[in-house]
């Protein structure tokens, strides 16, 4: 019961973040559009990432599509490393901690899913 609890936590504490980052990538919000600009991304970055957060955070919640669910998990872990990265490079120490600590999130997510959430390659 505790792992289906760390889980459900886990995950929806993650769709709902990606889901307000969406809106504001979107948006155009400006602490949005500054971030994006002082790290030295493009803003056609913020709006790709605006239409991918949601949707890997569905992927997440909803039951089947397996093997896209190990993709939004992979896409999330890439998405932060390079965040945290792209803020610890231009002296924002305490912004590059918030994705690393996304990814430990993100990991118990990933460790506490059901088995009928796992994707098992099937041999050829």
């Amino acid at each position: 019961m505790g792992r289906k609890i760390a889980f459900w936590a886990s995950t929806g504490v993650i769709a709902a973040l990606m889901c307000f980052a969406a809106f504001s990538y979107l948006s155009g919000d400006p602490k949005a559009v500054q971030g994006f600009a002082m790290v030295g991304y493009p803003q056609q970055l913020r709006i790709i990432l605006g239409i991918a957060k949601p949707l890997g955070a569905i992927v997440l919640l909803v039951p089947g599509v397996l093997r896209l669910k190990e993709w939004a998990y992979a896409g999330f872990t890439f998405a932060w490393i390079c965040a945290s990265v792209a803020h610890y490079s231009v002296g924002q120490r305490s912004e590059a901690l918030f994705p690393l600590a996304l990814i430990v999130l993100l990991f118990v997510s990933y460790v506490t899913r059901p088995a009928n959430r796992t994707w098992r390659p099937t041999p050829v």
